[in-house]
C-alpha cells in the first residue's frame, strides 16, 4: 500500500497516469506529450509499473504502456481518482497533445492507403501471407441481416457480403480506396451496397442500426484498438455479431513503415479482455497457424442483449 500512495504523490506521474487511461504509448510519445526528458518520463513510468499502476507491452523494439489491473487497490481508488485527474492544471494541454500524437498516427496510415490504394491487395498477400481463413469468416455472416464491414480497402469482400446480406455498409477513411471500391462494385453491379467515408474509431453510423460488423484485418490498423471495439459495439443491434480477423501476435517491426501496421498483431488473451471490456458476450477466438505463414486470430463475439 505504501508503494502504491508513494508512486501516486507526484503531479507528473498522475499526469501520466491520466493520459494512459485514454490508451497505449510509447515512452518516445509520451516525452513529447508532457514536454519532458526521455529519462525523466522512463523514471516515472518505471515506478508505476512497479506499484502494479501501469502495464506494459513490448513489440519489437517498442514499449506501450497503458493503466493496469495488477493493483487491487489502485482499482479501488481509480473511480474517485478519475476526478481528480480531470482537475490536473496541465490537463487541457495533455489533452490537446494527446489528440495530435493519435492524429499523426491516423494520418499516417491514411495518406499509406491513399498512395498505395490500387497495389494494396497484392502488396499485403506479397509481404504477409497468411492462412485461408475468409470462408470460414464469411460462413457465420447471417442471412438477409444489414451488415458493416469496417475498413473496407479495395472492396474485395463486399461482393460476397452482398449475396448474403439484405443492405451492406462499407466504411474506410481512405477516399483513394473508397474510389477504387466505387468502380469495383460498379462493374459488378451491386447495388445493395453504400459506402461511407468514416473512421473505425467514429463511425458515421447510428446507435444499434447494423446487425454483424466485419473488421477484417483493420484492427492492427487502429491507433487505439479498445476505442474502435468498443464503437462496434455501439453500431450493433442488441444480439448483433461481430466477427473479426487479424494478425496474431509476430515480431516483423518492418511492418510499421512497408504496411502503415500501428500493431504487430494482438494476443489472445489481450484481444479476448478487450472484447470484455467492450462489453460482448459468448466470445470465441481460435488461432489459424500455417507453415510459413503468418498466423491469424479468428474471433466470433455477440452484443449483449438489453435487459428488460
Amino acid at each position: 500500500m505504501i508503494d502504491l500512495l508513494k508512486s501516486l504523490a507526484d503531479p507528473c506521474r498522475l499526469r501520466l497516469i491520466a493520459v494512459l487511461m485514454r490508451g497505449e504509448f510509447t515512452v518516445q510519445e509520451l516525452t513529447r506529450m508532457l514536454n519532458m526528458g526521455q529519462s525523466r518520463i522512463s523514471r516515472h513510468l518505471k515506478i508505476l509499473t512497479e506499484a502494479g499502476v501501469l502495464t506494459v507491452k513490448r513489440q519489437a523494439t517498442w514499449n506501450y504502456y497503458r493503466v493496469g489491473d495488477a493493483n487491487p487497490l489502485f482499482n479501488a481508488l481509480l473511480p474517485a481518482l478519475e476526478q481528480g485527474l480531470e482537475r490536473l492544471p496541465s490537463r487541457e494541454e495533455d489533452l490537446a497533445a494527446l489528440a495530435g500524437i493519435l492524429e499523426e498516427r491516423r494520418s499516417r496510415s491514411q495518406e499509406f492507403f491513399d498512395r498505395y490504394a490500387l497495389q494494396w491487395d497484392t502488396l499485403f498477400q506479397e509481404l504477409m501471407p497468411t492462412p485461408n481463413y475468409l470462408d470460414r469468416l464469411l460462413s457465420a455472416i447471417p442471412i438477409d441481416a444489414t451488415t458493416l464491414e469496417v475498413g473496407i480497402g479495395t472492396g474485395r469482400l463486399l461482393h460476397k457480403l452482398s449475396c448474403k446480406s439484405r443492405r451492406v455498409i462499407g466504411v474506410d477513411n481512405s477516399p483513394a480506396m473508397l474510389e477504387e471500391t466505387r468502380r469495383r462494385c460498379a462493374s459488378s453491379g451491386l447495388n445493395n451496397v453504400e459506402l461511407r467515408l468514416g473512421e473505425m474509431s467514429c463511425l458515421p453510423l447510428g446507435n444499434a442500426s447494423v446487425d454483424c460488423v466485419v473488421a477484417n484485418m483493420v484492427l492492427h490498423h487502429a491507433t487505439d484498438p479498445p476505442t474502435v471495439l468498443q464503437e462496434l459495439e455501439r453500431v450493433l443491434v442488441p444480439g448483433g455479431l461481430l466477427l473479426l480477423a487479424d494478425l496474431a501476435r509476430h515480431e516483423k517491426e518492418w511492418v510499421r513503415e512497408r504496411l502503415a501496421d500501428q500493431w504487430l498483431g494482438f494476443g489472445h488473451n489481450e484481444l479476448l479482455e478487450w472484447l470484455k471490456s467492450a462489453e460482448f458476450k459468448a466470445i470465441k477466438i481460435e488461432t489459424l497457424i500455417e507453415p510459413g505463414k503468418d498466423s491469424i486470430l479468428l474471433a466470433r463475439s455477440k452484443k449483449t442483449k438489453k435487459i428488460i
